[in-house]
């Protein structure tokens, strides 16, 4: 099957993976009732290197909003099978170096060298594997999402075998024996669900972001997006929302978000990446933080 779009060839300057034959069918759409004056419906892949690339968006976005945000996620599907030879790409060796590109334009770290050595074949176990968490804990499915892309984009896991993913849920705190019950079972129609409902609110790509208030009424954020740009969609649909100050020293952050890369501390901290770089390799020398460094960049731990 030839297509015009190849969806691991994300687009670095308009900060989109997209899903080979879709349309451009956003609409505004009503969608389930939400607690907060402010729903994100998220959609998203657990491989989606533009969806890595506005992880610092995100979590700023928590902890300035969350009071008054809450965030939907939903899987979308980005890699089914290689049963397509589009855009120079028609096997797993051929996304290394667009993955090593991808890294230094999002300045966030990503080794695409997980192609040449362990390829994935598919998106679908990780995106069915977090819908099963979902069952579980919400929270604890965010970080066992986190977990997923930390695992594929630095440490070159193929996050399609269950041995990794059980690693990845162990970490978050999940039950993994009934998340093997559930990825084998219910989660696949779950993941189902998300594939129609994507379809439903023409989704075609990722990161996807609908911000939508309860009179149903929707802002649509296609792509990766600087952070003003989530503000103002939020703003836009909520005009009365509130910003909340957060504690921007390290061991706040740390402690709220265990693991940061240099740009997310930088983004967080509200310091430049010069500065944030200073921090972080004065606390990873003095044993307060883990380093781990891949060819493209660093990632720094709280254990």
């Amino acid at each position: 099957m030839t297509t015009n779009n190849n969806p691991l060839l994300c687009d670095p300057e308009s900060g989109i993976c997209e899903i080979p034959g879709t349309k451009n069918t956003a609409e505004k759409q009503t969608v389930a009732a939400q607690h907060k004056p402010v729903k994100i419906i998220y959609f998203t892949d657990p491989i989606c290197s533009s969806c890595w690339g506005i992880e610092p968006q995100l979590r700023k976005l928590k902890l300035e909003y969350g009071a008054e945000v809450e965030i939907e996620y939903h899987m979308g599907g980005l890699l089914p099978d290689w049963s397509y030879n589009s855009g120079g790409i028609s096997k797993p060796s051929d996304v290394a170096h667009h993955w090593d590109e991808v890294s230094l334009h999002y300045q966030m770290p990503i080794d695409g060298d997980v192609w040449l050595e362990d390829p994935l074949d598919s998106s679908y176990p990780p995106s069915i594997a977090f819908k099963a968490a979902q069952l579980q804990d919400e929270k604890k499915a965010i970080v066992f999402l986190r977990s997923m892309r930390e695992m594929v984009f630095l440490q070159k896991k193929n996050i399609t075998k269950w041995e990794v993913l059980a690693q990845a849920a162990t970490k978050a705190g999940l039950d993994t024996q009934k998340l093997e019950q559930d990825y084998n079972g219910v989660a696949k129609e779950l993941f189902q669900a998300d594939l129609n409902l994507a379809r439903q609110m023409g989704v075609r790509g990722f990161p996807s972001v609908f911000v939508t208030n309860r009179a149903g009424n929707s802002e649509f954020i296609y792509g990766t997006k600087p952070y003003t740009v989530y503000e103002n969609g939020i703003s836009k649909i909520y005009p009365a929302v509130a910003k909340t100050t957060y504690q921007k020293d390290w061991e706040s952050l740390f402690h709220k978000y265990p693991t940061l890369t240099l740009r997310e501390f930088s983004e967080l901290a509200e310091v430049s990446s010069q500065k944030a770089n200073e921090i972080l390799e004065n606390l990873a020398v003095n044993q307060k933080l883990k380093k781990f460094t891949t060819k493209n960049g660093a990632i720094w731990i709280k254990e």
